[in-house]
């Protein structure tokens, strides 16, 4: 239960993925998190008497009323996620609608260091949905504009204040839409990787991964190789969460 969005993941007994649903959070973190379970159970085929386990994860995971374990902090089910689909030493990167994270891992999936942004909302979700509506142009339309761009425009500033007139002088002086998009990518990417040196395989992962694929591709060549990212990169820390609740279950041996 994300600031920005809820996420819910079902996982059967042989840990495949089965049922998934994702809305915004909204005010009642409660209902939302019970309208999700059932949207999930229903594509999983499922009743909520058939779920054996089940933790939360994130900001508001001490608001699922359905937990049937402890919750679990939003940095071990980003990490238990994605190391569940590439078991090897990996440097993550999550971006979030409110923050974002750099998890390392070592081949043993064991957790070695990890730094936070929370103080800015530069780099995240939120600042790409602030210039969205500084560009007038839908969210979901900004990753496809970006792919176009021919001239990338370089803002100067991390700050979301000094970006969006940044933004707007770059309008006045005819710059392009996409030049600016992808300028904005740029520095959604820069802001993350100054946050940590990435010397493993990194992986990428958020709902900002998942609706924008085109900032894996500018972050793949800022660093010189490939990125891996999870199939569904907006229920990593979902899907970790669950498989937290499965190890619970499994220690209480039953």
């Amino acid at each position: 239960m994300g600031a920005s969005r809820t996420k819910v993941a079902l996982l059967d007994a042989s840990r495949k993925f089965i049922g998934r649903a994702v809305a915004k959070s909204g005010t009642d973190f409660a209902a939302t998190a019970q309208r999700l379970l059932e949207k999930a159970l229903d594509m999983a085929g499922a009743r909520k008497s058939d779920i054996a386990c089940a933790t939360a994860t994130g900001y508001g995971r001490k608001n699922v009323g359905f937990i049937t374990s402890d919750a679990k902090t939003e940095i071990s089910c980003h990490a238990r996620g994605c190391y569940h689909y590439f078991p090897e030493a990996i440097s993550i990167i999550d971006i979030g609608g409110q923050d974002n994270k750099v998890i390392k891992l070592d081949a043993k999936g064991q957790r070695t260091n990890f730094k936070m942004n929370r103080k800015c909302a530069a780099g995240t979700g939120a600042f790409l949905e602030e210039m969205s509506l500084r560009l007038d142009i839908p969210l979901e339309d900004m990753n496809g504009l970006a792919m176009q761009s021919e001239n990338m425009v370089k803002l100067g500033s991390f700050c979301t204040v000094f970006s969006a007139t940044e933004v707007l002088e770059n309008i006045r002086m005819g710059k392009k839409v996409p030049d600016i998009v992808k300028g904005l990518f740029y520095s959604v990417i820069r802001r993350v990787l100054e946050m940590d040196l990435l010397s493993e395989q990194v992986v990428m992962t958020g709902g900002v991964v998942a609706h924008n694929p085109y900032l894996v591709d500018m972050a793949a060549e800022i660093i010189g190789h490939d990125i891996l990212v999870p199939d569904y990169p907006q229920f990593t820390g979902a899907i970790g969460a669950a498989l937290y609740a499965m190890q619970n279950r499994s220690r209480q041996g039953s």
